[in-house]
């Protein structure tokens, strides 16, 4: 199993299809352990090897900065995300629920572990390192 790091294909070809609306939709993020397999290829969420501990559960994404375009990059993100809960998780999954509603994979590169509070930040909304850019 893997956890790798891309914009999903349903994403890309959603998108184009006007699948996605970032204005209005809502967005989640679940977390998941190493045994996760989660690619290019994932189209939707699922609770296979998804964290199971007290006190979590996917979050909703709340969007930081509408999409926007600086430099010749449209782009988005989304505000840092937190569970009060002692977790150990090693990639998350951006995702709108549906079917085709994967839209990106993060890959922590390593088991991240908290003892009371779990946060995913997210870089900095710019058309440099948004989490989400088209160049």
């Amino acid at each position: 199993m893997a956890i790798v790091q891309t914009a999903t294909n349903t994403f890309k070809t959603q998108l184009l299809n006007g699948g996605f609306n970032f204005t209005s939709d809502t967005f989640y993020i679940a977390l998941y352990t190493a045994n996760a397999n989660l690619n290019e290829n994932t189209t939707a969420y699922t609770s296979e090897n998804e964290v199971v501990a007290s006190g979590y559960a996917a979050q909703p994404l709340t969007v930081s900065i509408t999409p926007t375009s600086s430099n010749d990059v449209s782009y988005i993100s989304f505000n840092n995300v937190s569970w009060n809960a002692a977790i150990t998780a090693r990639g998350a999954l951006i995702y709108k629920l549906g079917a085709n509603g994967a839209v990106c994979v993060l890959d922590f590169g390593s088991d991240k572990t908290s003892t009371a509070t779990f946060q995913v930040q997210f870089p900095a909304a710019s058309s440099n390192s948004a989490i989400i850019r088209l160049v």
